[in-house]
C-alpha cells in the first residue's frame, strides 16, 4: 500500500469489476455476533504421490463467520501423520496471532480466549508439551 504498481491497479480493478457484477454472492457477517475466533485445522498426511508431502488446512470463525481459509502443501516431509496435523496446527495458531494482533489494531476487544479445534491426539500432546520436541 506505501508503493502501489500498474499490477495493484489492475487486481483492484479486477475485483471492482468482479464484485460489480455478482451482488447477489458475498460472504455475511451480522451484527451482532460475538468477537469469539475459533479455527479448525486438519491435514492429510502424505498426499501427494510424487513428493509425498502432507497438505495442511484450517479455516478460522469469527463469531459464526468465516473470516479466513488456506490449504496449502507442506515445505517439507512429515514422517508422521501425527508431524504433519502438528504443522497444520502451527498455521493455523499463526493465524490466530495474525488475527488478534488485527482486532487489537481495530481496537475491538474480545472476552474470550481464541480456540484451536484439532482431530489428532498425538498432535495435541506435542503441542502441550513445552519441554520435549524434536
Amino acid at each position: 500500500m506505501a508503493s502501489p504498481t500498474n499490477n495493484h491497479y489492475k487486481a483492484l480493478t479486477r475485483i471492482l469489476r468482479y464484485l460489480k457484477g455478482n451482488h447477489g454472492q458475498g460472504l455475511f457477517y451480522p451484527v451482532n455476533s460475538s468477537l469469539h475466533i475459533k479455527a479448525f485445522s486438519d491435514s492429510d498426511w502424505a498426499t501427494c504421490p510424487d513428493t509425498r508431502r502432507s497438505i495442511s488446512g484450517y479455516c478460522t470463525f469469527l463469531g459464526d463467520s468465516l473470516i479466513s481459509w488456506k490449504s496449502k502443501k507442506q515445505t517439507t516431509v512429515s514422517r508422521s501423520s501425527s508431524e504433519a496435523e502438528y504443522r497444520a496446527l502451527v498455521l493455523a495458531s499463526c493465524e490466530i496471532q495474525c488475527l488478534t494482533f488485527l482486532l487489537d489494531d481495530f481496537q475491538l476487544h474480545y472476552t474470550q480466549s481464541a480456540l484451536l479445534y484439532c482431530d489428532n491426539n498425538s498432535a495435541r500432546y506435542i503441542a502441550a508439551n513445552g519441554v520435549f520436541h524434536e
